[in-house]
């Protein structure tokens, strides 16, 4: 909930700023729109074309025999070069040229200079790319239609027969380049066949194909090859008739007929007679089972005939094992027959070796260059080919066509631009003037910063001495400062009262003027002693004379029946401030003004003492030193809050007794949280005295 709260009294700090400061709003955002307007409507009228061109990489760059030149290499600069290029003189020169714009842009009947004319068209270009296509758009702004389409379309087609140009350059060079490259490889070829066939003959070397790498193997080589190939056979054999011959030793007799699946032997007798041992073992279980004995007849035939199968095949077993261990000694000696082989063929084929390496290094070295030969000459020929076939790296989309309404200035984006511009410029400085502002703005802040209570808000427009029965907002807010002053009155006693203020024209004697004609109106006996020596006021407010007054009563020169004045209010006596002689400086700083402040304590209920500004003089720190009161009367966003802070130190340091702050000059439109429910409007009720107007210039003290 507090959050909520402080977010709601921001946003209305914010309304009350703009509130206050809406004419300097107003007039800064008109003056922005207004300046716009008048630009706009002075800027020159310019028409738009633009021509669409479609814009490839170049087929044909820097030829490599070992690759495609007509691969795609995406570059993610392409579009921003050709950007610049169209841009260069290399483009514009021409343009310029066969459209003739040199005499159609005289200045005074001046051409101007050819790099001048190239600036100035650049200036008018506007160039887009069209995102993930291979499309841009050349534009041209001129004040004639015709003319930026004659342009836009011309620097299209310098640009695509300069591109289209530039690229059957690169093709001829290209081809010339390979070309030679195919003569330098054919020599090559030539020298390295030449050398090969002459080490050939020398060493009377038998190459049946000198064209493939295979046939330079010797007959050693081969030799040592199969050998080496037989060898491994040999021992992948040898391995596997050991093995064999070790899984059989670990064999019984009744497991002959997995040996024999282990040898890949099928023998017909052999797997009846296990069938047979095996279903001889199960009947003896069964009868056993049974509970016949081991010397019954049915069991004793059944084991005598077991032991004879049991006999043949361990006889079986041994013959196998027998066969499988020969078969092992001879595989073993074909395999170190064949290791002798080996090692003698090596040693020839190391003796042949020395023959043949300088002939094998030149034969590679010919196949080498062949082969470079040949990628040469399908190279060659499929550039050749490809040169044929057309192909344009910069094609005309869409030509440029006169512009039917101007294209610039565009008034709706300008405008609005202005708008939010002159918006944002006028608020900001609303809001930056009211952060450099440290004058009172708020009764929160006053009381913040004077450790004061706020006794009252005096609203905008109510200068002058107010009738007593008025009912306006002014009358009820110094009612309510009456009944404030009331409740802080520091005791029963103390009724004289002086009102101060920092500077001159805040409204401190017409607030003290219109607070005695409250009390007087609430059936107080009142009198208005009119201290301000200097500049008095209260005459005025009175329509009465000045003199005699304080300053004849003081000095002695009368008695204080003449200078005690009934007024038009019931209950209310005024007693005027009277010439002030050169003598009479410093008058009230003396013991005849405090005892006449005591008597006249005894004779009224209340004595309202005005007195010039505080800070001006020392009269205002003397009163308030004598006075039982004093009221601080400070105008809404007028001085700053340091001038309020001397002013409360002057009267405390002078001994008088601060009740609270008067705000004065408050608007209530600008500022709801001053605005009363008992308000009448501003117009309704409004009396003012004929000294009203007289007032306000004695305020300018």
């Amino acid at each position: 909930m507090n959050d909520s709260s402080e977010v709601k009294l921001h946003l209305l700090d914010y309304w009350r700023v703009l509130k206050t400061r809406a004419s300097l709003v107003a007039l800064v955002f008109l003056a922005v729109v207004t300046t716009a307007g008048v630009t706009v409507f002075f800027m020159p009228r310019l028409y738009f074309s633009k021509v669409t061109l479609e814009v490839k990489p170049d087929k044909f760059g820097s030829i490599n025999i070992f690759e495609n030149s007509s691969r795609a290499i995406y570059d993610p600069t392409f579009v921003s070069t050709q950007f610049q290029i169209l841009q260069k003189t290399e483009i514009l020169y021409p343009v310029i040229e066969s459209l003739k714009l040199a005499e159609a842009w005289k200045v005074d009947g001046k051409e101007l200079p050819p790099l001048e004319l190239c600036n100035k068209l650049v200036r008018m270009m506007d160039l887009r790319e069209l995102r993930n296509t291979p499309l841009i758009e050349v534009g041209i702004y001129s004040p004639s239609p015709k003319e930026a389409a004659l342009i836009a379309n011309r620097i299209a087609g310098v640009y695509s027969d300069k591109r289209l140009d530039d690229m059957k350059k690169n093709i001829d060079r290209g081809l010339q380049q390979l070309r030679e490259e195919v003569e330098k490889q054919r020599k090559r070829v030539e020298e390295a066949s030449k050398t090969m066939a002459e080490i050939r003959s020398r060493d009377s070397i038998n190459d049946p194909d000198p064209e493939s790498i295979n046939s330079t193997l010797s007959a050693a080589d081969r030799n040592i090859v199969a050998l080496e190939q037989q060898l491994n056979e040999q021992r992948l054999i040898f391995t596997k008739v050991a093995g064999q011959l070790e899984q059989i030793e670990k064999m019984q007799p009744e497991e002959l007929k997995e040996v024999l699946r282990t040898l890949n032997i099928e023998d017909p007798t052999v797997v009846r007679m296990v069938a047979s041992l095996q279903d001889a073992i199960a009947d003896e279980a069964k009868l056993r089972a049974n509970g016949l004995g081991s010397q019954h007849p049915r069991i004793r035939a059944l084991a005598s005939q077991r032991d004879v199968f049991s006999e043949q095949l361990a006889k079986s077993l041994t013959t196998v094992r027998q066969s499988q261990t020969h078969r092992k000694e001879i595989e073993e000696r074909t395999l170190k027959s064949l290791e002798e082989k080996f090692s003698q063929a090596k040693a020839s084929q190391i003796q042949d070796k020395q023959k043949v390496v300088e002939y094998a290094n030149a034969k590679s070295l010919y196949l080498q260059a062949k082969k470079i030969f040949e990628a040469a000459q399908m190279k060659l020929s499929a550039e050749l080919l490809e040169r044929g076939i057309d192909f344009e790296p910069a094609k005309i989309r869409e030509p440029a066509e006169p512009g039917l309404r101007p294209a610039r200035p565009r008034v709706l984006a300008y405008m609005s631009l202005a708008v939010l511009l002159g918006g944002t410029l006028a608020v900001g400085l609303a809001f930056f003037l009211e952060y450099l502002d440290t004058s009172v703005k708020t009764v929160e802040d006053l009381e913040r910063f004077l450790q004061l209570p706020v006794l009252a808000a005096v609203p905008k427009n109510s200068e002058g001495a107010l009738n007593p029965n008025s009912q306006t907002a002014a009358a009820e807010s110094y009612r309510i400062l009456r009944a404030n002053m009331e409740f802080h009155r520091p005791e029963e006693g103390a009724r004289t009262c002086t009102v101060v203020s920092g500077g001159p024209g805040e409204g401190k004697s017409t607030t003290l003027h219109n607070l005695a004609v409250a009390c007087a109106a609430a059936g107080a006996k009142t009198l208005v002693v009119d201290a301000d020596l200097r500049r008095p006021v209260q005459h005025l407010l009175f329509s009465d004379a000045k003199s005699p007054g304080l300053t004849d009563l003081l000095l002695g020169r009368v008695p204080i029946e003449r200078v005690l004045k009934p007024t038009k209010i019931e209950n209310l006596t005024f007693l005027p401030a009277g010439e002030l002689p050169l003598q009479a400086i410093g008058i009230l700083n003396s013991r005849r003004m405090v005892d006449l402040l005591r008597a006249l304590k005894t004779q009224y209920d209340f004595v309202f003492v005005d007195s010039p500004p505080i800070l001006g003089v020392s009269d205002g720190a003397i009163l308030s030193s004598e006075c039982d009161m004093t009221l601080l009367v400070s105008q809404h966003r007028r001085y700053p809050r340091a001038m309020l802070q001397r002013v409360k130190q002057a009267v405390t340091h002078a001994g008088g007794k601060l009740l609270g702050v008067v705000l004065n000059q408050v608007d209530p439109d600008n500022n709801d949280v001053y605005a009363y429910a008992g308000y009448a409007s501003p117009g309704e009720d409004a009396e003012k005295s004929p000294a009203a107007k007289e007032s306000n210039q004695g305020e300018e003290y």
